[in-house]
């Protein structure tokens, strides 16, 4: 999974990339496309119920399942128009499977804003309006392309034609491609055009440090127009700076005393899994336990898929159980015994937590 962090230039933007990698890759800098080639860092997701796990399998290898946050360039208003810059962002972008979009919610003299004010809710339409109008401009082409292709009179010509004027008057209403009413079939259908305002996108409000911990999810959402089911989280990418260098038990005691809590990359990661429909499944076994993302409602050919092609392809069926009662139970074969490991077939839905075996034809 690949999750890119976008946004205005001196939101601390590079220096959330930096403490959430824990390096020092990405530079700061008070111009727009400070970071055109992209940063990348990997970051292992911390699960609690994996380590219970190990706990009890204790296996020879972990191996956590991880995803890739890409730091790239600022933008600007008119970004759009700067055609070199704008058109390599675009490339970089297109491929990524979310936008995290990092508002600055802090005044700090020191750090100049972009437009000369701190005004979060301008700062998100300026944003939205280069990506829609990126997206306008590509489903300009498409639409010329599939008007000719229409006068062919073949049905699944005419049928996208109509779907990309559909999306173009959504679009000219200044709102997101995500946010169109659209089934399986029409979603699949606008897949080619890599569409930017068609990612999922979580926004992130850095603030004071003093502040995190008082944060009001509800009212920010409100003061900056967004919907209720949009997914904002507060973070302090000062307060993060300054823990970098700290090891685990030095950051722990010095957020006690400033009476916070620890967890703030658990907190994005979560609400990133959130906002992507995206669930944990495990796999347990003397040599190893790992943890493995698939998309909410997976079945268990789907689950299997992720490990390799051939299981989904040559699925029998799989031994499941959830985490906690393996925990409980302290070993699978009681976990058996007390009916808690069964073996389901190909329409089982796994559920975030569950460990598979999965048994399939050679």
């Amino acid at each position: 999974m690949q999750i890119w962090i976008v946004w205005l230039p001196n939101v601390w933007k590079s220096t959330l990339f930096n403490a959430l990698t824990k390096t020092q890759n990405a530079e700061a800098a008070n111009y727009p496309f400070c970071t055109i080639d992209p940063n990348v860092g990997i970051v292992t997701v911390p699960d609690k119920r994996m380590k219970e796990i190990i706990k009890v399998v204790n296996p020879k290898k972990e191996i956590p399942t991880a995803i890739e946050f890409v730091d790239i360039a600022g933008l600007v208003e008119g970004a759009s128009k700067w055609e070199g810059l704008w058109n390599k962002f675009l490339s970089h972008i297109r491929e990524c499977d979310a936008i995290w979009q990092v508002v600055r919610i802090f005044e700090n003299s020191n750090i100049t804003h972009v437009n000369n004010k701190i005004d979060p809710k301008a700062d998100i339409e300026i944003i939205e309006t280069e990506l829609i109008m990126a997206d306008l401009q590509t489903v300009a082409k498409v639409k010329e392309r599939l008007k000719k292709e229409t006068k062919s009179w073949k049905k699944d010509a005419i049928a996208k034609f109509e779907l990309v004027e559909k999306l173009e008057k959504h679009l000219l209403e200044w709102k997101r491609a995500i946010k169109m009413e659209m089934d399986e079939e029409q979603i699949l259908d606008l897949k080619d055009l890599h569409l930017l305002t068609m990612k999922p996108l979580l926004y992130i409000a850095n603030v004071l440090e003093e502040d995190v911990a008082t944060f009001d999810s509800q009212k920010v959402k409100k003061d900056l127009w967004l919907d209720e089911n949009d997914e904002i989280v507060p973070i302090s990418a000062k307060l993060e700076e300054d823990l970098i260098e700290m090891s685990d038990d030095e950051a722990k005691e010095f957020l006690e005393e400033m009476g916070l809590e620890a967890g703030w990359k658990e907190n994005l990661i979560r609400s990133a899994y959130k906002t992507l429909w995206l669930e944990t499944f495990f796999t347990a076994w003397a040599k190893e336990v790992r943890a493995w993302t698939m998309k909410k409602w997976s079945t268990a050919p789907q689950a299997a898929w992720r490990i390799h092609t051939d299981f989904e392809k040559n699925f029998i069926c799989a031994d499941v159980v959830f985490w906690k009662d393996l925990v409980e139970c302290s070993w699978e074969v009681w976990a058996k015994e007390k009916g808690l490991l069964n073996m389901q077939g190909k329409d089982y839905i796994v559920k975030d937590g569950d460990v598979c075996h999965f048994k399939f034809w050679r």
